[in-house]
């Protein structure tokens, strides 16, 4: 299955039930008017894209059928893939031009994090990529092995203290690693954290102070990883982190286990932080890079086109 396939796929939950409603309430109108709008926005409300995004959309879609002239319903789609593929545009590639560079995963537990860095690994190491990784959830047990299962998985070496270490002291250690064997990127686990528990935003702080002062030149990325099949709690936790660190991407999983794919956009209009990476199911190869244009023709555009 090519990568399109894959993405259309792991996008069907959210097109049947989201995009296939647009479509129907489209048919049901002979003409563009304010009621077509209405419905258009409490549908795409529904679909998680949440209310100002859904209100954005609409008045910008107003805006470009006055504009072309259109006057058939049924092109309104085509329209909002287009949007949706201008909104969701720009910052999405990952910059790691530095040996080595950083990629810092964070997020609370039960959204996949492990497993995304784990994927992540495979995903450069098929790349040519050399990775370390840092297992630095040393809150649990659990985490530490299961890390060290991709590193086995992906050949990615991996660096690891018992249960309870300072999580800090091992991402010292494996960026000392990383740069004793020549590693093109470092990837870190953290503890799964909530907002509201400030020791461990204070952790994550004393993190970033340690990679800042070990690679100062270094090219970092700050990840979040949420879980689609929350919808706009995803959007919630989301800035709540943006507030306490810094983050330069969110690693979005799940989306083929839920129909509030819409998400993504509340995601990047919301809060203006850009969708890297995206999960469309539970293999390897699942975690794919984030393509705009992609996902908005495999979201938006019928079955039969």
């Amino acid at each position: 299955m090519g990568l399109f396939s894959k993405l259309k796929s792991g996008l069907k939950k959210t097109r049947d039930a989201v995009v296939g409603q647009i479509d129907s309430m489209l048919k049901s109108f002979t003409k563009i008017d304010e009621d077509l709008f209405e419905e258009l926005e409490e549908l795409l409300v529904m679909g998680d894209v949440g209310v100002a995004t859904a209100t954005k959309i609409c008045d910008e879609l107003r805006t470009r059928v006055k504009q072309k002239g259109i006057k058939d319903p049924q092109l309104i789609m085509n329209e909002i893939a287009e949007l949706s593929a201008e909104m969701l545009s720009g910052g999405n590639e990952m910059v790691l031009n530095t040996k080595p560079s950083v990629i810092l995963v964070i997020g609370v537990n039960g959204v996949g994090k492990t497993t995304s860095i784990g994927k992540l690994a495979s995903y450069y190491r098929n790349q040519g990529k050399r990775v370390t990784l840092a297992a630095a959830d040393t809150f649990r047990a659990a985490a530490i092995d299961q890390l060290k299962i991709w590193a086995d998985r992906s050949g990615a070496d991996i660096v690891a203290q018992g249960e309870g270490s300072d999580p800090a002291a091992v991402v010292f250690d494996a960026i000392s690693s990383a740069k004793a064997k020549g590693s093109d990127i470092i990837i870190v686990d953290t503890a799964g954290r909530l907002h509201n528990k400030k020791h461990l935003m204070d952790e994550l702080a004393k993190i970033r102070r340690v990679i800042d002062r070990e690679l100062p030149d270094a090219d970092k990325e700050f990840l979040l990883v949420l879980d689609a099949t929350t919808g706009q709690n995803a959007v919630n936790q989301a800035s709540e982190f943006a507030k306490a660190t810094g983050i330069t991407g969110i690693i979005l999983t799940k989306l083929d286990g839920t129909a509030k794919g819409g998400v993504v956009l509340a995601v990047k209009d919301v809060l203006g932080i850009s969708v890297k990476f995206i999960g469309v199911g539970e293999k390897v190869d699942d975690l794919q890079p984030f393509d705009p244009l992609e996902f908005s023709k495999a979201l938006f555009v019928k079955e039969e086109e």
